[in-house]
């Protein structure tokens, strides 16, 4: 027997635990919710047809527009789909201090991400503290860089700045303390009767549900779905022993600590990194060329593409972004939000998957 919806509920476009504008439709049988639809378009930007006709060296610079966030990632999957095309060769140490400055870009998306989901389930203390601690992070990526945010810190052939060995101890010396903090934090975290009571076993997706989505980064690996992390075809990251970070729950509460383990694993990378940095030039030269490429990245929501086609003068003739948060929005509204108990719950399901509306929108 079909079930009658009761009430439509739209939660959105503004709402004060969303960070950006977007607007779910949800259909309800009393508390349960039988249906949920998104509805996007509130911030285009166009990003993707202002790219078009213009040199590399602007476009590099709008890649990392796309996401206030995660900006690292459009930097390093840009500049490496160009040096594909070129084939320009990377030296070893520049490509050391990309995981390095990737890996921290990562520990801050992730740590923020569960700073929203505390916030939406109103643990609001455990909230600040991930906010306080996520500044050590950004203040890691400005020694590196010279920025907490847009680094362009990737450039073809290299990196723009080398790491001193004063700049490596203060790095080593922040990571720690970031790491007791987080060990502290995810022992709440898992700990917390209420968060249990608002996390575990709410907005559960099966492994074969994540499938069928394709879900990605965090919000597939919370299903059991370790092959979805591109780490794994990376190079560099192949000669450090790479493995991802799995959990077979696939709830709310699984997503949040994916997220935690990663942050302490991104330590250990950037510890290997420092450890066995080799030495020599941090830039190998070379001019970006005519050529046509499809290129992904890990970004720390999961998967991103750049299709690029350049010109003989490096010029971007075309070129299409696909960003996690299109196939993690989709997953969520169509296998995690369906079928939760009570409409409290949508917007701590929606968080928990760490939508970007900026990347979606482009």
């Amino acid at each position: 027997m079909k079930k009658t919806v009761d009430v439509s509920i739209p939660i959105g476009p503004m709402h004060p635990c969303w960070k950006e504008p977007i607007r779910l439709k949800c259909e309800t049988i009393g508390e349960r919710v039988l249906r949920t639809e998104v509805e996007l378009g509130y911030m285009k930007k166009g990003i993707e047809r202002i790219m078009r006709g213009r040199p590399w060296q602007e476009v590099m610079f709008l890649a990392e527009r796309i996401c206030g966030i995660c900006s690292v990632i459009h930097n390093m999957v840009f500049i490496e789909a160009m040096e594909g095309i070129s084939g320009i060769a990377v030296p070893p140490r520049a490509a050391y201090l990309r995981v390095v400055v990737n890996e921290l870009d990562r520990m801050e998306s992730h740590i923020l991400a569960n700073f929203s989901y505390c916030y939406t389930i109103e643990h609001e203390t455990l909230a600040m503290y991930l906010l306080n601690v996520r500044e050590i992070v950004l203040d890691q990526l400005e020694r590196i860089t010279g920025s907490r945010i847009n680094t362009a810190y990737m450039i073809p052939g290299g990196v723009r700045f080398d790491i001193t060995e004063e700049d490596a101890a203060a790095l080593l010396a922040g990571l720690a303390r970031v790491e007791e903090d987080v060990e502290r934090y995810t022992r709440m975290f898992a700990t917390s009767y209420l968060i249990a009571l608002r996390s575990r076993g709410v907005g559960t997706m099966t492994r074969e549900k994540a499938i069928e989505a394709h879900a990605v980064g965090p919000t597939g690996r919370a299903s059991n779905v370790p092959e979805c992390d591109l780490r794994l075809q990376h190079p560099t990251y192949q000669k450090l022993g790479f493995t991802p970070v799995c959990r077979t729950e696939g709830d709310n509460f699984a997503r949040n600590m994916v997220r935690f383990d990663e942050v302490m694993q991104s330590i250990s990378l950037i510890r290997q990194c420092i450890g066995q940095l080799p030495e020599g030039p941090i830039r190998g030269g070379g001019a970006c060329t005519a050529g046509e490429i499809t290129y992904q990245g890990e970004a720390p929501r999961g998967e991103l593409t750049y299709y690029i086609k350049s010109d003989e003068y490096g010029r971007i003739i075309d070129i299409t972004v696909r960003t996690p948060s299109i196939m993690n929005i989709e997953a969520c509204t169509h296998h995690m939000i369906n079928d939760v108990t009570s409409v409290a719950d949508v917007t701590s399901t929606f968080i928990s998957s760490d939508p970007c509306v900026a990347c979606t929108e482009r």
